[in-house]
């Protein structure tokens, strides 16, 4: 959907985990387990700092935890818009559930427990979300049609 989104906006797409990974030449699930979480939302605040402050016409792609942590959601609602896509937790365990690998804090839940996590988890970093300056929701919607409704919340 990010492909979509910043093809549709002729904007350059950046995600914030995968820039992480590169500036450390480590992945995620790498550095969770050789300096652990609070080294890793050190690192992903640096990065989304200094990409807010000089990157321009992009879509930055960020991962769940990254508004709950510090006052990222303070940071990057006055440097750019913050859109939330909200989804049910039976979608985001669908989901989830096939990326499990790449995400060190749902790599050892078997799948049965995987929503009671993500439901944990949504309540409570709802706070920080529902800073977000736009919400659009995405059960059972086409990539093309969310990323319109992005595009009319951004632009109206």
């Amino acid at each position: 959907m990010s492909q979509l989104l910043i093809e549709q906006l002729i904007f350059r797409l950046i995600d914030l985990d995968k820039e992480i990974s590169k500036r450390n030449k480590l992945t995620i699930p790498e550095i969770f387990a050789k300096k652990g979480e609070i080294y890793f939302r050190k690192l992903e605040r640096e990065a989304l700092e200094e990409i807010l402050a000089t990157e321009e016409n992009l879509v930055l792609s960020l991962g769940g935890g990254t508004p709950a942590y510090y006052n990222n959601m303070e940071i990057i609602n006055s440097n750019s818009q913050s859109v939330f896509m909200r989804a049910s937790v039976g979608t985001l365990a669908e989901r989830l559930s096939k990326q499990k690998e790449k995400r060190p804090l749902i790599a050892n839940i078997p799948d049965e427990d995987l929503p009671e996590f993500i439901a944990k988890h949504l309540f409570e970093r709802n706070a920080f979300y529902s800073k977000a300056q736009f919400h659009v929701v995405t059960d059972n919607r086409q990539p093309e049609e969310i990323v319109a409704e992005i595009i009319e919340k951004l632009y109206l």
